[in-house]
């Protein structure tokens, strides 16, 4: 039976998924099912819509009176211009590369499972950062339970493998086909990817969406590229294990490579830096607000402060496509490196 999703659902089911912590996944998960048409065709759906509802209300409850906590909190409240997930079999160098990356103080050692719980660390772009998470490694054997809920708030992932592992292919594998399971999705396509845009999803009326099931652009990084210099290597392992997500060859041992992952990022989630001032002052031009191209000068105003895009009235525009102090709407699409100025009633 066809679904017949209303227009209403569609924008909370959106929102859902552009939802950045449990409250307001919350608050739009009953929205949906306040949206959904009630007809045998959902009825599976909303079971499902009800039981998450049921299940973040507890968790957000926090423990019952007199019961302990069961555990640490796993997932990491989103910071910087993206979260980025650090997926990886054992021993691949997940934690290796985050220490390389973030400077963070990761457990390393020569035996698997040393990461126990996500690791957050911020990977520097220019002016611009990532929060990058280091999680626990994942084989056909184990995986945590949890992970695939600290995944939920990730932008992205990168999948690390031992491009010097015999066994990768089967570790590639073995991580898509189990994060699959759980409705994590790793996908080839990115935003800002030209090469990836016929991958994109499309939604089909006819047919029910899951909306729970999450689609994560994904970057493979073969590392320990100088254990096997092989410049096929790649290829090779992207043939084998059916595979075409975009690749990059790097070294967390010797830093090889590892500076083009925050370009490639700043690209492929298609990110632009939107740089503010106060009226006669000069631009903050070391703190960029960052937003996805295509959002809007009031999508700024939203991340400088709820209330001034409250009342926000127009802008003052500096940068490509625009004169010096041109007066532009709150609907006008900023460009990289631009500076605005908010003006409110």
């Amino acid at each position: 039976m066809p679904a017949n999703l209303s227009p209403d659902y569609k924008k909370a089911e959106q929102a859902f998924r552009a939802a950045r912590d449990d409250k307001e996944r919350l608050t739009c998960l009953k929205d949906m099912l306040r949206t959904i048409p009630k007809h045998k065709g959902t009825e599976h759906l909303q079971a499902d819509i009800k039981s998450r509802i049921k299940q973040l209300t507890e968790e957000l409850a926090g423990p019952r009176k007199g019961a302990s906590r069961t555990g640490p909190v796993h997932s990491i409240r989103p910071e910087g211009a993206a979260q980025i997930a650090l997926l990886g079999a054992p021993n691949a160098g997940k934690s290796s590369l985050h220490v390389a990356l973030t400077g963070s103080r990761a457990d390393i050692g020569p035996y698997p499972h040393t990461t126990h719980e996500p690791m957050p660390g911020m990977l520097a772009f220019e002016d611009v950062l990532f929060q990058l998470i280091d999680l626990p490694a994942i084989n056909a054997d184990f995986m945590e339970s949890w992970l695939p809920n600290a995944l939920q708030p990730a932008d992205a992932a990168l999948l690390v493998v031992d491009i010097a592992d015999p066994g990768c292919t089967d570790d590639l594998g073995a991580i898509v086909s189990r994060l699959s399971d759980k409705k994590i999705t790793l996908v080839e396509a990115w935003p800002g990817l030209e090469s990836t845009a016929e991958n994109e999803i499309s939604d089909d009326d006819n047919e029910l969406p899951d909306p729970f099931r999450q689609y994560l652009p994904t970057l493979l990084i073969a590392n320990k590229c100088e254990l096997d210099p092989d410049p096929d290597a790649i290829t090779i392992l992207q043939e084998l294990a059916g595979c075409a997500f975009p690749a990059l060859a790097v070294s967390a041992k010797t830093g090889a490579g590892v500076d083009a992952i925050g370009p490639f990022l700043m690209r492929g989630l298609d990110l632009v830096r939107v740089y503010t001032k106060a009226p006669g002052k000069p631009a903050e031009m070391d703190r960029p607000f960052t937003i996805r191209a295509g959002a809007t000068v009031l999508d700024v105003a939203r991340l400088v402060h709820k209330d001034i895009a409250g009342s926000l009235r127009y802008a003052r525009a500096w940068g490509q496509g625009v004169y010096d102090g041109q007066q532009v709407g709150p609907e006008h699409t900023p460009a990289d490196r631009d500076v605005i100025e908010l003006h409110m009633r």
